[in-house]
């Protein structure tokens, strides 16, 4: 390690801090700003909801043909509906922008100081890693959702079935199906048929582009290249938006309990 290697690397780690201290302050305004205006916009949304069918003939009348050819009001109408959702995509940009330029500079300054072999050599890989990171948080996030959810419908059930409510049920509607047999993924697959579920697994693997046979690391593998083949912010076609909730819902389902459970039913 010679004198311009260190000097260039500390460079490279001062331009970094600075970078993060920048854009820090722009995610902590735009993020304040955002939260503000979304909270405005559903305060607003709630007390015209107060207003019922009042508002509604309000807005069939002369007050409504006011509101619809007030420039200022519709501006500012269309404002507390766009900027929230403007907002999170920026914060989302954002976010991205400062992890890539950062873990960049960062590891290349270490590279030229310390002598440690860089993560990357390509600028864009970095922005791929926070893509990964943030769709598997999103995955966590959704995973540790359906668990509750799956847990409040348990509870519920065993209360139900308490009062003697599978009894009535069982009655009524003729078998319940396999109850105990058939809790997929977040509750979904719950009370449903082994059909159903083989249907549905089989669908999720379609939508993956993988294998029925396909284990955890090959399903997770494929879902990573699909969800930023269809990403919103990264793909602008029509249809990316509903692609990339689908590829999301297969893989929330393709667990590795459910993929255990496909297989001892084959």
């Amino acid at each position: 390690m010679n004198l311009i290697d260190n000097v260039y690397g500390k460079t490279l780690f001062y331009m970094g801090i600075i970078i993060e201290f920048i854009l820090n302050g722009l995610i902590a305004l735009f993020g304040f700003m955002t939260s503000i205006v979304d909270s405005l916009a559903k305060s607003l949304l709630a007390i015209l909801g107060m207003g019922g069918c009042m508002f509604f003939f309000l807005m069939a009348g002369p007050f409504g043909l006011y509101i619809l050819f007030n420039p200022n009001v519709m501006a500012t109408v269309l404002f507390l509906v766009l900027f929230p959702v403007i907002g999170r995509k920026l914060l989302f940009y954002l976010n991205y922008l400062k992890y890539m330029a950062t873990e960049y500079l960062f590891d290349y300054s270490d590279a030229l100081t310390k002598g440690k072999s860089r993560k990357h050599r390509s600028f864009s890989a970095y922005g791929q890693d926070y893509i990964n990171e943030w769709e598997e948080k999103r995955r966590r996030e959704q995973e540790e959702r359906h668990r509750q959810q799956q847990k409040q419908w348990e509870d519920q059930f065993k209360q139900w079935q308490g009062f003697g409510g599978y009894q009535q049920y069982s009655g009524s509607y003729g078998n319940f199906g396999g109850h105990g047999q058939n809790s997929g993924y977040g509750g979904q697959s719950f009370g449903g048929t082994a059909f159903d579920f083989k249907s549905r697994f089989e669908k999720s693997c379609d939508v993956l582009g993988v294998s029925y046979t396909a284990d955890a690391s090959q399903i997770k593998s494929s879902y990573r290249k699909k969800a930023k083949q269809y990403h919103p912010d990264i793909n602008k076609s029509e249809n990316a938006t509903k692609m990339f909730q689908k590829i999301n819902e297969a893989y929330e389902f393709l667990t590795e309990e459910n993929i255990s459970r496909y297989r001892q039913a084959a």
